[in-house]
């Protein structure tokens, strides 16, 4: 079998097939972009709820940095306050160590209140206060002389001499932002942890404005950690902080110490939150201390934090395509069962079994397809019951009188020239019953294709006629009819067998008052035809014998004519139409004959 006929088979001939391939490519369409939308809406949201824990983080570290500038100028602020302090830190600065030692004893003894305070003692203290502070360290510019000061030990003296260091061309310069420690200064205080940052402030003589030296604070980066303690569980990517210079002061990653950062010279095409080719970078400037807070988070670990989202709405997708597909597409399969049975039936009726029945209880659309299939059925046996088997015997009726007239006209022919013969000898009444005859005849060849209750009455009488003149003074006859029945269409033959059964069973020769009347009434279901006659009568077992005689379905047998008016009648118009019995003994019988009134039904060509 090729591809082409199983695509007719099963897709192009199959209405089903196509209602489940056609709402299984929507219903994947539809999910499949309300996915990518939601998709994309929940990673864009993922994307900024993760930017914005970032620019959180790095408002806080940079939050951190304003309160270390504050407290570096806090300090020389602290010294600028208290005259005494400023004086001794000044003299310190602008002498040796052993005449500010000496100087410091005088002022010491002088003071009344012995309450001196040192600059020395201000400085550790600062450091002690501030568990941030790696180094602190006081430059004097006149003496060329470095003060450090560290955890470890109080104060150490180290000469700065031109000569041999360019720590005075260092301290020369500029400062009052953050910067990365220099590498001089690093050396004569041997200190080379790379995650160290530093403020540089001048110090100036407070009399004379005069700068005498500088401050420079050494801050360790690790601590920067405290300001993350909240944010550091959610933080992704990283966190710099960038010096003027390109210098980092601050590594979250710790990738970046002792490097100089190198996108310095692009940051200036950067705004907030900017997104860049491979990475999401946030820059958050800050005038005070001279530093770029800069926040990045690679694209790959970006998605890393929507991956779950991705699976989530995949996964979800998936089991939603599943869902729609297998539910609908189990509903049309057993409608489809449920519509191929119907056509199997079908199929049985068209090969003629018209006893087949769908077997569908279901009140949908379906259920009343197979209950009004079964009602065609019914009604069509029934037409064919009442139509075709009335047809049948109406034919057999007509075989039977045809079989009784060879040669109609030569029949016609003959009985006019006895006729003729007879009234031509005196037997006037022998012609007359030949003329009865010959009329009666004409009657039954005739076929007319409406046949009224007038026509049928007339076929009565001329059969009545004959006997009349046969028995003379002994038999009489009489017919009524409304006019208004007379134009009603009644079948052929429906009561003349009635009224050839009297003549036959019922007449008395012995008498010579036998009478038969014919009246024909209107009723409430038709037209009641009532013939009674004073003959012979039945008895009750006789006449139970000929009901059961005349009723549908009886085997042939006697009563034929009867049985033939009382089955056709039934067949044609229904169980309420037909012929009832009742006789007394030497009394007589009466035959009621209930016929429709079809001069305005559908079925006048029967």
């Amino acid at each position: 079998m090729g591809l082409g006929s199983m695509y007719r088979r099963n897709i192009k001939n199959n209405v089903f097939i196509k209602l489940i391939l056609l709402f299984s490519f929507m219903t994947i369409v539809t999910i499949i972009t309300f996915s990518l939308l939601m998709y994309r809406s929940m990673s864009e949201t993922v994307i900024n709820r993760e930017l914005d824990n970032q620019k959180k983080a790095m408002e806080n570290v940079n939050s951190y940095f304003e309160n270390k500038y504050d407290s570096a100028h806090a300090i020389l602020q602290g010294v600028y306050r208290d005259g005494q302090l400023s004086a001794g830190v000044s003299y310190f600065l602008q002498h040796p160590f052993q005449e500010y030692i000496r100087h410091n004893l005088d002022q010491y003894i002088r003071n009344s209140d012995n309450v001196l305070t040192s600059g020395l003692q201000y400085f550790k203290n600062v450091m002690d206060d501030d568990m941030d502070i790696s180094n602190l360290i006081l430059y004097s510019t006149d003496q060329q002389l470095m003060y450090v000061y560290n955890p470890l030990i109080s104060m150490k003296q180290i000469s700065t001499n031109a000569v041999h260091s360019y720590i005075p061309d260092a301290m020369a310069l500029e400062g009052g932002n953050f910067t990365l420690p220099s590498p001089w200064i690093r050396r004569a205080i041997d200190q080379w942890d790379t995650r160290l940052y530093s403020i540089r402030l001048q110090i100036n003589d407070r009399q004379t404005l005069k700068n005498i030296g500088q401050m420079a604070v050494y801050y360790n980066a690790d601590n920067i950690w405290r300001a993350l303690a909240s944010d550091k569980a959610n933080l992704k990517g990283t966190i710099l902080v960038v010096s003027s210079e390109g210098g980092v002061l601050f590594d979250s990653s710790g990738s970046y110490y002792g490097k100089p950062f190198p996108y310095m010279n692009q940051m200036d095409k950067f705004e907030s939150s900017v997104l860049s080719e491979s990475t999401y970078l946030t820059k958050l400037s800050q005038n005070k201390g001279g530093i770029v807070v800069i926040g990045m988070i690679p694209k790959e670990q970006m998605a890393d934090a929507y991956q779950g989202v991705r699976n989530t709405i995949l996964t979800i997708s998936l089991i939603c395509i599943f869902v729609a597909i297998l539910i609908p597409s189990l509903f049309v399969i057993r409608f489809a069962r449920r519509t191929n049975e119907i056509i199997r039936f079908t199929r049985k009726v068209k090969k003629g079994d018209l006893t087949a029945r769908i077997q569908d209880p279901r009140e949908d659309e379906l259920g009343q397809i197979s209950t009004s299939f079964n009602d065609m059925l019914d009604d069509l046996n029934l037409y064919i019951d009442r139509v075709y088997k009335a047809e049948i015997k109406q034919k057999h009726t007509e075989l039977a009188a045809l079989q009784a007239r060879i040669n109609p006209h030569f029949l016609y022919n003959t009985l006019e020239v006895i006729r003729m013969r007879a009234i031509s000898q005196g037997a006037q009444d022998v012609g007359e019953m030949i003329y009865s005859l010959s009329a009666l005849f004409r009657t039954f060849v005739q076929q007319k294709t409406i046949y009224l209750l007038k026509d049928e009455l007339e076929a009565c009488r001329l059969y009545l006629e004959l006997f009349r003149i046969r028995y003379k003074d002994k038999f009489s006859y009489e017919i009524e009819c409304d006019l208004m029945l007379g134009g009603k269409q009644v079948l052929q033959m429906s009561l003349q067998p009635i009224i050839e059964n009297y003549i036959v069973h019922g007449l008395r020769t012995d008498r010579t008052d036998n009478r038969i009347h014919i009246r024909a009434l209107s009723s409430a279901n038709g037209i009641h035809v009532r013939i009674e006659d004073n003959g012979h009568g039945i008895t009750s077992e006789r006449l139970e014998e000929i009901r059961l005689a005349i009723s549908p379905n009886a085997p042939e047998g006697e009563s034929f004519g009867l049985r033939s008016v009382n089955e056709r009648l039934k067949l044609l118009y229904g169980d309420e139409y037909g012929i009832e019995l009742e006789s007394q003994p030497e009394v007589g019988t009466i035959v009621n004959v209930w016929l429709p009134d079809l001069e305005d039904r559908e079925d006048r060509h029967v």
